[in-house]
């Protein structure tokens, strides 16, 4: 019985449709679906929000209008006109993301960002990506953000070996940040959630109050930790666009 209310047990992945090919277990699961879910939510805000283009926008085309101009403003502060060719996958990472993590406020769904395998595999996509665009822009002079201009000859021989390990570091932050996040709030909310249950109407209003005021600093939380995500990769962008700079 325990087991059933366990905190952990939000986290589970569970097969919906199982499949196997070979010894491959490819089955679609309860994080496929919401990660379809998200994907569908996003695709329908963006396109049926600017459908007809009124002169007078409604709520759903202004909250797409705004959305889209955050990132792009966001996009161009860091790394300069030249970041709005990549506007498209930033924008897609971030609203990605974001209804990833909000769909994982409701009650009894799943949340796709707790899980170390999706933060990594979207870290990688930025760390891989970033890469290749500052070798196919720069060639090997790319290899000079391992060593800042200005600084003196007798440190480089301990300042480049800090600035690789920082750079491959990157994706191992980036990724571990979202999903610890969003694993602890979640786990926090499980536990307190809990006690509301355990110690009845009498005294289980003082737990259920704190549910209410995490529920809605979790919410934040969720956001937020879209945006760093988004800005953490148009820094990095930025590095690759402008070495030396």
């Amino acid at each position: 019985m325990a087991a059933q209310h366990s905190p952990m047990e939000q986290f589970e992945i569970k097969p919906i449709i199982p499949l196997h090919i070979g010894g491959l277990d490819i089955s679609f699961t309860n994080s496929a679906l919401y990660m379809v879910i998200a994907i569908a939510l996003v695709t329908y805000v963006m396109v049926y929000s600017v459908r007809g283009r009124p002169l007078i926008p409604g709520r759903l085309q202004s909250i797409a209008e705004i959305i889209y101009e955050f990132v792009g403003e966001m996009l161009e502060s860091v790394c300069g006109k030249e970041g709005r060719r990549y506007f498209p996958f930033i924008f897609t990472l971030f609203m990605f993301i974001l209804a990833c993590n909000l769909l994982g406020m409701l009650p009894y769904s799943f949340t796709v960002t707790s899980h170390i395998i999706i933060t990594v595999t979207m870290a990688l996509v930025v760390f891989v990506g970033v890469t290749a665009i500052g070798f196919a822009r720069h060639g090997v002079k790319f290899l000079s953000i391992f060593a800042p201009a200005g600084v003196p000859l007798w440190i480089m021989p301990l300042l480049v070996p800090i600035e690789i390990f920082s750079y491959f570091v990157r994706p191992v932050s980036l990724s571990l940040r979202l999903f610890a996040n969003m694993m602890a709030g979640h786990t926090m909310l499980k536990v307190i959630a809990g006690f509301v249950i355990a110690l009845g109407a009498w005294v289980g209003w003082a737990p259920l109050a704190f549910v209410v005021v995490l529920t809605g600093f979790e919410i934040v939380v969720a956001v937020l930790q879209a945006y760093i995500f988004a800005i953490l990769s148009c820094v990095y962008l930025n590095d690759a666009l402008h070495v030396g700079h």
